[in-house]
């Protein structure tokens, strides 16, 4: 698969590819203009009639026990866990594919060393760590959260990257250019890189699943985002209370993160197809 725009194309021409692209662009188009047309988040209509009213005309998800239009909050909330993901998983890739390339070309000791502080990264969960962090100051800003999942979520992508390196470092196009006398930077930027780009695409694509889960996660164990600030997990934790007289406090935002996650992975699944067809 020569470019992204191909690649794309194939994933548009799956069933599964094409339902999880509909979906996450109606999702982020919600979450854009939805606040045009939608009560702001935080306001309370009236705590003695509307507190946890069942969802109705006017507020199509119902209320919660502040009486909080819960389809506006589930929307909010869409941003947060969107630019969250988005986000984070640039940050990982982004540090992923340096420590990859490093290593993978420059092998030897500096790849040894990279790889054995990864290796013993990769030995300590995620969550783990996040927990450990997270659990030590009272607040944590949601620029610190995203820079926290980030900085400790890229060390599955080094070893792919390096992988993808170190098979694309023995093909003869780039033996051809280093014959040639093209530099280490043009032949790692413009040879290595976009060439080991598929593999990382889809390790990013399916990367935005597992941030959603994980910071709704944080978010339900009161550790991510923080209230008043609508989030995914906080509302389900909100709910819980009132889960018997009101379900769909919780219900609706566990299926935004259901349905997210899994069109994450279904064009995950169709991108990677598309890129190595032998896979499919």
């Amino acid at each position: 698969m020569s470019t992204f725009g191909e690649a794309l194309r194939a994933v548009w021409r799956t069933p599964s590819g094409r339902a999880g692209l509909v979906f996450l662009a109606f999702l982020v188009l919600l979450a854009l203009l939805g606040p045009l047309a939608l009560p702001e988040p935080f306001r309370q209509f009236d705590l003695e009639e509307l507190a946890n009213a069942a969802p109705s005309v006017d507020h199509p998800f119902g209320t919660d026990q502040l009486s909080r239009d819960v389809l506006s909050r589930v929307v909010s909330g869409a941003r947060i866990s969107l630019a969250v993901a988005a986000l984070a998983v640039g940050l990982s890739v982004t540090l992923g594919a340096g420590v990859g390339l490093t290593a993978g070309y420059w092998g030897g000791g500096v790849d040894a060393a990279l790889m054995r502080f990864v290796d013993g990264a990769l030995a300590v969960p995620q969550l783990f760590i996040l927990l450990v962090v997270l659990s030590v100051p009272d607040r944590v800003p949601l620029g610190a959260l995203i820079l926290l999942i980030g900085t400790t979520g890229w060390f599955g992508t080094s070893r792919l990257v390096r992988a993808e390196v170190l098979r694309l470092r023995e093909e003869s196009f780039v033996r051809a250019a280093e014959a040639l006398g093209a530099s280490r930077r043009r032949v790692i930027f413009r040879h290595l890189l976009v060439n080991a780009a598929g593999p990382l695409l889809v390790a990013a694509t399916l990367g935005v699943g597992d941030v959603i889960l994980l910071e709704a996660g944080l978010s339900f164990l009161g550790l991510g985002v923080q209230p008043p600030t609508p989030s995914w997990g906080g509302m389900i934790l909100d709910g819980r209370p009132v889960l018997e007289a009101a379900p769909w406090v919780s219900v609706f935002p566990g299926a935004a993160i259901v349905l997210t996650v899994l069109a994450t992975n279904l064009v995950g699944d169709a991108l990677r197809d598309a890129f190595d067809p032998r896979g499919a």
